[in-house]
């Protein structure tokens, strides 16, 4: 007997990492396949062009916005009722997109894991790659069929906190990865009350680890391993990643689990560390 098409079965298989040209090939998704691609571009991006069949998230509804740490996880009842207005349910695999190489659409799969929710891909490039590709799209609004989504926080080990990191700090199986500019790793630029970095943090930027000439995909894999290993993030490690709010570092976190490294977010991020009087602070291009 013939297999049966991939469209037909309740439940896709689908990689963590999705090509636009696979994704484009597989359109459109049966209902009863459970598949939700949620985009968070610009509002106005969305509107113009999206992908057909996906609806829009605004990310802000994924970030606390408390003070100092406006980045760190909501409460379960702001991101139930985001989700909820989406239309996502327990069984729906979450594609995600964003229109700047991974940062809003790696915070959220890092929001998904926290709730346990572990069906979902992140289209490699997001919409600025399926842009590049000439892929079929639609434009206008669109309205979700709402869903009631209750999010619990079951999995708070993709986390580490700040006195996590206090505790870690100078642990062989221990790294940093700052996903901030270079100017706000040395201290040369202070968003914070201090600038600097956490002791023993190496920095790569996020930006340079998306391909410009591809539509913003991630650089090629392999190669991009290789560099970490180099700067002292591999498989041997515990790694909390961070930026400003734990978006810049929804990118690096998201780039950890395809490589199937031990990778948390720090939530708090710089925004909390920098404005403490007693946490450590190096300055400098050094760890």
């Amino acid at each position: 007997m013939a297999d049966l098409p991939l469209l037909d079965l309740p439940l896709l298989d689908l990689p963590l990492l999705i090509e636009p040209a696979d994704l484009a090939a597989r359109l459109p998704f049966a209902d009863a396949a459970k598949v939700l691609i949620v985009e968070q571009a610009k509002a106005e991006t969305f509107i113009a062009n999206h992908i057909p069949g996906s609806v829009w998230l605004d990310f802000k509804k994924l970030q606390s916005a408390g003070q100092p740490a406006p980045g760190k996880l909501p409460p379960m009842a702001q991101i139930s009722a985001a989700l909820s207005e989406i239309g996502l349910t327990a069984d729906t695999h979450v594609i995600c997109s964003d229109d700047e190489g991974g940062g809003w659409a790696g915070r959220m799969i890092w929001v998904l894991d926290c709730i346990g929710h572990t069906r979902y891909s992140y289209l490699n490039g997001g919409l600025s790659a399926w842009l590049a590709e000439g892929l079929p799209t639609e434009s206008g609004e669109v309205t979700p069929v709402a869903s009631s989504y209750q999010a619990e926080l079951v999995n708070s080990d993709c986390t580490l906190s700040k006195e996590q990191i206090i505790e870690r700090i100078g642990q062989p199986d221990f790294a940093v990865w700052d996903a901030r500019s270079k100017e706000e790793y040395t201290g040369e630029k202070v968003i914070s009350k201090r600038g600097g970095h956490i002791p023993g943090a190496v920095n790569y930027e996020w930006t340079l680890g998306m391909d410009k000439s591809r539509g913003l995909k991630i650089n090629e894999l392999d190669g991009f391993r290789t560099l970490l290993q180099d700067m002292g993030i591999d498989e041997s490690k515990e790694i909390a990643t961070h930026c400003q709010t734990h978006h810049r570092s929804g990118f690096t976190y998201l780039v950890g689990k395809i490589l199937g490294l031990n990778i948390k977010g720090y939530d708090g991020s710089w925004s909390e560390w920098g404005n403490d009087d007693n946490t450590p602070v190096n300055t400098g291009a050094q760890p």
